[in-house]
């Protein structure tokens, strides 16, 4: 009796180590985030993009709009001809380059962040459903989503697109919905999966309710997929947008998306290619940082996808 005395004081302790996991658990997430070289560079050229893309108006050193007449199609600074007051060139317009890169960095961006948030709070709502209200929404949803990853990408984009109208908000509507399929899939598959596990059973046993068992004990459990398919999807998104608008059905003119200036550009890819170039260059550069980022992401909340 003495000692059972003796030990009940250290019981307050508890609380106080389970506060100390968060920021441990945090380091730990940073340290083998960081392991990924590739990981870092990516997330920090995502980094300078975003900060671009959000201080557009201060940044680019004119309008996206603005035209020069007297510079229309100007060189840019390295090339003969080139001067400092354009530094990549002007289009066949005389708009300033390097200013509609930047502000279609917030296009392209904004495009990427909508598409991947509706396609992900759509696919987990869809994706609980199908595991929870029984096997007849489970086998409609599920051919549903069979029946869209049936069609080519780009293919259902255009036909949803020429449905709607070329815009920007249809663009947004036509990628997500080739895209929610990812979700609901993935999502289906990691609450299967939860579902035969004890601590479910348990929390069946004590009484819990179906939705709440869903929302607040297996979805918690299936999340670490679902942000790194998240993160990948944002360049998905960029791709996509940029095939629509370089097909004349995504961002119309003179909306400054990286997609529609490579259409503007394609009838001087010879004479002047730095028109074409520059804006492919970004898309590339943009896309690639957000894979490796994401990579770096998968490998921190994977530890067995860690690099030997």
């Amino acid at each position: 009796m003495p000692e059972a005395a003796a030990l009940e004081p250290q019981r307050p302790a508890a609380p106080a180590e389970t506060s100390a996991d968060a920021p441990s658990a945090a380091r730990a997430f940073w340290a083998t985030y960081c392991e990924n070289r590739g990981a870092v560079a990516g997330l920090l050229v995502v980094a300078i993009v975003c900060l671009l893309a959000i201080f557009a108006e201060a940044v680019a050193p004119h309008l996206p709009n603005e035209q020069f007449r007297d510079a229309v199609r100007a060189a840019p600074v390295w090339s003969e001809g080139g001067s400092w007051r354009f530094v990549l060139g002007t289009d066949s317009l005389g708009r300033d380059l390097l200013s509609r890169l930047i502000h279609g960095a917030r296009i392209s961006l904004f495009i990427g962040l909508a598409v991947m948030s509706v396609s992900f709070v759509i696919g987990v709502l869809l994706g609980l459903a199908c595991v929870s209200l029984g096997t007849a929404v489970d086998t409609a949803i599920s051919r549903f989503m069979d029946l869209i990853m049936a069609v080519p990408s780009l293919v259902l984009a255009i036909l949803v697109v020429a449905v709607l109208g070329p815009s920007l908000a249809n663009t947004i509507v036509a990628i997500t919905i080739v895209y929610l399929p990812r979700y609901v899939r993935l999502l289906r598959g990691a609450a299967l999966a939860e579902l035969s596990k004890e601590y479910v059973v348990a929390a069946r046993v004590a009484g819990v309710g179906p939705w709440r068992l869903m929302f607040s004990t297996v979805l918690p459990n299936c999340m670490a997929p679902l942000i790194v398919q998240a993160a990948l999807g944002v360049s998905d998104a960029i791709l996509e947008a940029a095939a629509l608008g370089f097909l004349g059905l995504g961002a119309q003119p003179p909306t400054a998306e990286w997609g529609t200036m490579l259409a503007d550009a394609r009838e001087f890819i010879r004479s002047n290619p730095w028109l074409v170039t520059l804006p492919g260059l970004a898309i590339l550069l943009t896309v690639v940082s957000i894979n490796l980022a994401g990579d770096g992401l998968r490998d921190a909340l994977d530890p067995r996808m860690r690099r030997s």
